[in-house]
């Protein structure tokens, strides 16, 4: 290998999978980075007007008080200081209840059940128990791509499948070839589903374990937003029938209790794909703290009277922007799950503004109207509004809302 010595050593040492000796070198801005420096030049150029951001994904509120709480008294208990290895009894025992109370799912709490340092952690794990070179990750575009990446990491190849409206956002899995489903490995479904905010249904799932089982596939099923159902009961994959067959389920404790920074959730499910998982695990990290996973336990047991009222705010959020947005010509409707809306981009305006993708009109939204979105382009161009703008009571949510209604009501779309 011939070394550039006009550069560290350490340039050409990159791993190929993270790009090599051009690692670093990428001039490429990420969709997240460019709405960054937009709101940035937005707030420069109207100091004046306010920023709504209707494109952070993540809750508005802390964590409810009573597991701060409780998170207080833990942390100081001189037993909650050691390692916590592949998580406690207490926190465990919790998700047990939590599981059986929320989706009618039995689980043996000490070989179908363990905590992850969030759902991005087991995500990047999953591949390492499963993927070997020329072996396939089917992912979801749009979609969380982090097991699709760590996939290619591991050797593997990615096939990636569209979310449309005309598949109800549902993955159409007879679109993939004989080679591809033969050498398909993990099945990777995330529902209430980011961006899109579809709910899977029993009969979509069934077709899922079908295919698995054929195809003698692992799912992996990322039910992050599970909480946040707007019709009906949540539902688990592993509640419908031949589900613990074939896949785990992730859940977290971000959304639906607003404890994202706290880094806690927990895959279950089929126990021999558990036990690969928690060998792994064991060999990554030490646990997350002790007096987390007690106070979550906390939360768990405690879901009736926390998680109702976020998905409660959020859905009323959301059905004052699809009314809005349905006024201004948008094909907008409540989605059935998360904290997203998902809707497609007008043409244009008639004032002369165009607009050929998803991110030309978020760029547009940021810079004429100071209203941050997030663009989709994978499959349409789409813009995705969260609902989880800042508002601390109901009636400065209120006025958010009618802020963002008047500034839009200016414009003239043309769809």
């Amino acid at each position: 290998m011939v070394k550039n010595m006009t550069e560290s050593y350490v340039q050409q040492m990159f791993a190929d999978r993270i790009g090599g000796d051009q690692f670093g070198k990428d001039t490429a801005i990420y969709k997240f980075e460019k709405i960054k420096r937009a709101k940035i030049a937005a707030k420069a150029a109207n100091p004046e007007i306010e920023l709504i951001d209707m494109g952070v994904g993540e809750p508005d509120d802390k964590a409810f008080p009573e597991v701060v709480a409780a998170l207080a008294e833990e942390a100081n208990k001189l037993e909650n200081r050691f390692y916590a290895d592949n998580g406690i009894g207490e926190f465990r025992s919790a998700v047990k209840s939590y599981m059986s109370e929320l989706f009618k799912v039995e689980l043996d709490e000490n070989t179908e059940i363990c905590h992850s340092i969030g759902s991005k952690g087991a995500l990047a794990l999953m591949p390492s128990c499963f993927i070997n070179p020329g072996d396939i990750a089917i992912m979801t575009t749009p979609g969380y791509p982090v097991m699709g990446t760590w996939t290619k990491y591991f050797g593997g190849e990615v096939v990636n499948l569209p979310l449309t409206k005309e598949n109800g956002f549902f993955p159409d899995l007879d679109s993939l070839t004989e080679d591809q489903k033969k050498r398909a490995k993990l099945l990777y479904l995330n529902y209430p589903n980011n961006p899109t905010g579809a709910v899977a249904t029993e009969e979509q799932f069934a077709k899922a374990i079908k295919f698995a089982k054929e195809n003698n596939v692992i799912i992996v099923s990322d039910a992050a937003y599970s909480a946040l159902n707007f019709k009906g009961a949540p539902l688990s994959i592993l509640a419908v029938e031949g589900g613990k067959d074939v896949a785990i389920e992730l859940h977290s404790m971000s959304k639906g209790f607003n404890m994202t920074g706290w880094r806690l959730g927990w895959c279950c499910g089929n126990e021999l794909i558990m036990k690969a998982y928690m060998n792994n695990k064991d060999n990554c990290d030490s646990g997350q703290f002790m007096a987390i996973q007690k106070a979550a336990a906390k939360a768990l047991l405690n879901q009736s009277e926390i998680t109702p009222k976020i998905s409660e705010k959020y859905e009323r959020r959301l059905n004052s922007l699809v009314e809005t947005l349905r006024g201004l010509g948008f094909d907008a409707k409540t989605p059935e799950g998360s904290f997203y809306l998902y809707v497609e981009i007008p043409k244009g305006t008639e004032s002369g503004a165009t607009f050929a993708t998803g991110e030309e009109f978020s760029q547009w939204m940021i810079k004429e109207n100071l209203i941050s979105t997030v663009p989709w382009d994978d499959a349409g161009a789409f813009v995705r509004f969260s609902a989880t703008f800042v508002a601390a009571t109901l009636e400065e949510e209120e006025r958010v809302l009618n802020e963002v209604k008047t500034r839009l009501e200016a414009h003239k779309f043309i769809f």
